[in-house]
Parts: C-alpha cells; structure tokens; sequence
C-alpha cells in the first residue's frame, strides 16, 4: 500500500496523521502533500522534515492525490470543496476529520458520486494515541471502508459506526480527552494538598490515567471488576470512591457527555 495522500488543510491534525502513514509504512514522503495558506510557514517546514510537500493551490492536491482529507476549520469546508470541484475524478476518495460537517454536506459540495467518509479523530492522535471512527458516504466502495480504517489506524484505534453515532462519539472520544485532563489537575490538586510536589503529582496522576485506560484495553474486562480488584473492604480506596459516589461523579460525568451530544446536535441545526 502507497497512495498519494492530500491534506486540504495542513495543520497539527493532518500533520500527526501524515507521520502516522509514514511510520506504518502506508506511503511515502513523495506521495504526501499538503495545502496551507502562503504565510503558515511552520506547515511548510513540518512537511519538508517528513521528505513531504506542501502548496497553497488546493486544486494541486486534489490532482496529486487518490485519497484526500478535508482537514480545514469547519466554516471553510464548503468553500474549499467548490473551489475543487472542478478537478475532482472518479479516483478521489475524500475523508473529512472536519467536526459537524455530514456526509449530506460533503456530497453536496462536491460531484455527484464522489466518495466521500466522515471521520472524527481525537487530540491523542497527536501522539499516537488516537481513538477515531468513521462513517462511509453513498458512493463509497467496499475497499474504501479498508482504506479510512487503515490510515484512521495509523494515529491509533478506528472502528467504523453509524453516522448517527458520530455526534456521541464527538462527545466521549472527541471531548473525552479534556474530561481526563480535568480529572488529571483533579487528582493531582489532592495530592499536592497532602504534600506532594505539583510535577509529581501530575506525573503519578496522568501515569495512573494512562495504565488504567491499558488494563482495561489489554485485559477486556469490565472496568467495574477492574474497579472491584484495587477496592479493599473499608480501605482506602473504599473511602476515596464513596466520597466520588456521594459527589455524583459518575452522573456528573455521563451527562457531561449527554451535554456535549446536545451541543454537536444544536450545531448540527444551526447551519
């Protein structure tokens, strides 16, 4: 596998996925390119370090490439699509990470029969680390399906889902990342009460944040068993989750994502 991949919009996401297909051996640096405004020099560089290229013509990086990702701000979705349009082919595959544009928006900008795939990445993408889905168009071939899932799985995890779903997974996976840091500062805050020193505090706490997300993944079993195998009766422990029970962090959590599903729906209408 080494396809020509294009990045309407260069920045850290498009930058992290590129690195991502090239440590997996998914292409090569020459068949990368990327598009960024004339003056965003820092996407030129980080592009040139990876043996890529970058321009400021998105028609260029639609004729360069089989798969291309719409990774621009949102509000510049539909003008960017149209201002393609006129040199997309019947070999493009166009994968949007863009948040709150559908499937019916993508379609509508571009050709009839254009495959497009909506995807949703998260920040730890950035590192490697991502959790991603996506949701393929009406047009879209078997294999392309095979292909957004390995390149999606390159920065991580992908599972492919219900567009419907996308909206939910914006609010757990896509939001997520900010819930833990808040629990990161949290747990580390009651532990510099207690006399730790901050850079350890944050340390301990974002390591126990990342081995527990790991036993969970590696182990498959229900966090509330792995819960159960630290809690001793009447031990620390113990006393530390009743008083998370009795603050209703486990409701204030859940509806932290039911709230963030809400917002991407009333976004959703807005357009």
């Amino acid at each position: 596998m080494s396809l020509k991949i294009g990045f309407l919009g260069g920045g850290k996401m498009a930058q992290a996925l590129a690195r991502g297909f090239l440590a997996k051996g998914l292409t090569s640096g020459e068949n990368i390119v990327a598009s960024a405004a004339p003056q965003d020099k820092q996407c030129f560089e980080a592009f040139k370090e990876m043996g890529a290229s970058a321009t400021s013509d998105n028609s260029l990086v639609v004729k360069q490439s089989q798969v291309v990702f719409v990774s621009v701000k949102p509000d510049m979705v539909s003008t960017v699509l149209q201002q393609v349009k006129p040199v997309v082919s019947k070999d493009n595959l166009f994968i949007s990470i863009c948040m709150g544009i559908s499937i019916a928006d993508l379609e509508k900008d571009l050709p009839a029969g254009t495959r497009v795939v909506r995807a949703m990445p998260n920040t730890p993408a950035l590192v490697g680390k991502g959790a991603s889905v996506f949701t393929c168009g009406h047009a879209t071939r078997p294999d392309d399906s095979t292909t957004a899932g390995q390149l999606l799985g390159a920065v991580g995890i992908a599972h492919q889902v219900q567009e419907k779903l996308v909206d939910p997974v914006t609010a757990l996976s896509g939001s997520g990342p900010a819930y833990v840091f808040l629990m990161i500062e949290a747990l580390a805050d009651g532990a510099v009460k207690e006399g730790m020193p901050r850079d350890l505090a944050y340390q301990l706490a974002a390591q126990t944040v990342l081995g527990a997300g790991h036993l969970v993944m590696e182990t498959g079993q229900h966090p509330a068993k792995l819960r159960d195998d630290v809690t001793s009766p009447a031990g620390s422990t113990a006393a530390g989750l009743a008083h998370l029970e009795k603050c209703a962090v486990r409701a204030a959590v859940a509806g932290a994502v039911e709230a963030a599903t809400r917002r991407c729906k009333e976004m959703q209408n807005k357009k």
